[in-house]
């Protein structure tokens, strides 16, 4: 068998052809062979480094607090294969993290994935990132949901969906495309995150070159490093200010709709500013916003504007929620709005306590709002500095009383040990079913 030459630096690779390329390069025997594996690796080096050189400068947004630990978390991810971020809303971890991952090389051999529970949040953070970057979306920036592909052969940082990433899976079974996988917004704990992580946990001994991060705001990061191999947590402040919580029950007359208008007509009469309510579905938004707009018109908050959110909306109505507004607005949300998507202009949360989501339960199909979701609400709140005037803090209120609140369930943890989320989750996937966690009432968020 003839000598080879000392073997190519597998790094500079790309990683979607990196594992065939050393297994043949491995079992080559003859000089042609040889010579031909060696064409293609240089090919592959050099289309490489002709996107490393592509990359634009990255600079991070200095007043979040996540680039305060921008070292801390570079550090974290050269180290190890898999590092868990936790952090409060507001903290910039979704924006600022594929940049990080960028500023350190990543992208180039292959792609950083970054996934989002959502469509409208995959769409909209794209569009945040490529503008911090300087880039169009669709070039540098890409994104991927059911209905959109606007991702190129130029992608670097590909936003999608995590169902996406999850279909994948079936013609990719190491994800050799990807370089390094963000799994954003962990503590929702959809079907679609379980199945996920799940199969990144035994997957991840297969591909030692793929760095896995995974930030939430609110789930219990020890569980979750402990699950992966007791993976590094780097923990980043939150950048929120002061939110005060009320509480409303709504009375045995009050139908949702007229809870929601007379707690908004409450926090009206104090101080101005936008509401952010959330709902559980398209069929709640719709009887709220005829109820709102008949009581609007009769009061004297007529200039008012009620905006609808939802993941079924056209994408012109859904960007209208980003469009700057001279008056007032009411802003009706289903939880799109809660994960990794800043509604400009919110100083009010009223939150129903009320989700639909797709997890599965033998007994029953109702759930109720988890405590991670219902932290993740009050956030919003005080995710935004006032546009004008002095630093204004946020407020919600909640429509379901203290009582039945504090009984709010913990959310689900990853098992860390037994069958991996994806067996466990298994029935569910078979049956397709829809739960709605629920928990009566209402809540508000406003500042203190």
């Amino acid at each position: 068998m003839p000598d080879f030459p000392t073997p190519p630096d597998w790094s500079q690779v790309e990683s979607r052809l990196r594992h065939r390329l050393k297994r043949e390069f491995k079992r080559a025997s003859q000089p042609a062979d040889r010579d031909q594996l060696l064409g293609q690796i240089q090919a592959s080096a050099t289309r490489v480094a002709t996107r490393r050189a592509a990359q634009p400068a990255v600079q991070l947004m200095p007043e979040l607090p996540v680039t305060q630990r921008a070292e801390d978390i570079a550090a974290a991810i050269r180290d190890h294969q898999v590092i868990v971020v936790t952090g409060d809303t507001g903290s910039g971890k979704t924006t600022q993290l594929p940049k990080i991952l960028l500023d350190m090389g990543y992208g180039a051999a292959g792609l950083i994935g970054h996934t989002q529970p959502r469509r409208l949040a995959a769409r909209s953070v794209a569009q945040r990132i490529a503008d911090e970057l300087g880039q169009t979306p669709g070039g540098l920036v890409g994104f991927q949901t059911r209905f959109d592909d606007s991702v190129s052969e130029h992608t670097q940082i590909k936003l999608m969906t995590d169902g996406i990433l999850l279909a994948e899976t079936r013609r990719d079974r190491f994800l050799n495309r990807y370089e390094a996988i963000i799994v954003d917004e962990a503590h929702e704990r959809s079907l679609n995150i379980d199945f996920l992580l799940g199969y990144l946990k035994r997957m991840l001994p297969k591909r030692p070159d793929l760095k896995l991060v995974i930030t939430s705001a609110t789930i219990d990061p020890e569980r979750l490093s402990t699950f992966f191999d007791h993976a590094p947590i780097v923990a980043v402040e939150g950048r929120t200010y002061p939110v005060e919580v009320r509480y409303a029950p709504p009375t045995d007359s009050d139908d949702l709709p007229e809870a929601i208008w007379r707690s908004v007509q409450t926090l009206w009469r104090e101080a101005a500013g936008d509401v952010l309510v959330f709902l559980p579905g398209e069929r709640d938004i719709r009887d709220a916003d005829q109820h709102l707009g008949r009581a609007l018109a009769h009061s004297r908050f007529s200039g008012a504007e009620v905006l609808p959110l939802y993941s079924r909306l056209t994408r012109s109505a859904q960007d209208a929620i980003f469009k700057p507004s001279r008056g007032r607005r009411i802003v009706l949300a289903t939880n799109v709005a809660e994960t990794s998507l800043t509604v400009p202009c919110i100083r009010y949360v009223i939150d129903s306590g009320l989700a639909r989501i797709s997890r599965y339960s033998r007994r029953s199909l109702l759930h109720r709002l988890t405590r991670a979701a219902s932290a993740h609400r009050a956030g919003v709140a005080g995710q935004l500095q006032a546009a004008h005037g002095p630093l204004r803090a946020g407020r919600r209120r909640h429509l379901c009383p203290p009582v039945r609140r504090g009984r709010l369930r913990q959310p689900p943890v990853v098992h860390g040990s037994g069958d991996p989320p994806h067996e466990s989750r298994q029935r569910a996937a078979d049956h397709g079913r829809f739960a709605a966690r629920r928990d009566r009432g209402l809540s508000v968020h406003r500042p203190a």
